[in-house]
């Protein structure tokens, strides 16, 4: 009898153990997805910019040729 109650005692610490390996796991996964998420605002504000100084430069080359053209 005292080894079936050792033996369950065991296997109630590893599952223990598991939970917390599980809990530290989704905790790291959670950190990761906002991790993400920030890279890709910040990828997104990247681009827009990008795309805001490629305007910049067209307005600029536009405007130089019909300044060329007078």
């Amino acid at each position: 009898m005292n080894r079936i109650f050792v033996a369950i005692a065991a296997v109630l610490l590893a599952a223990g153990c598991g939970v917390e390996t599980v809990s530290t796991a989704a905790t790291a996964a959670v950190a990761k997805q906002k991790e993400i998420e920030a890279g890709k605002k910040t990828m997104e504000n990247a681009q827009q910019q990008v795309q805001q100084s490629m305007e910049q430069v067209q307005k600029a080359a536009e405007k130089a040729g019909e300044t060329d053209k007078q």
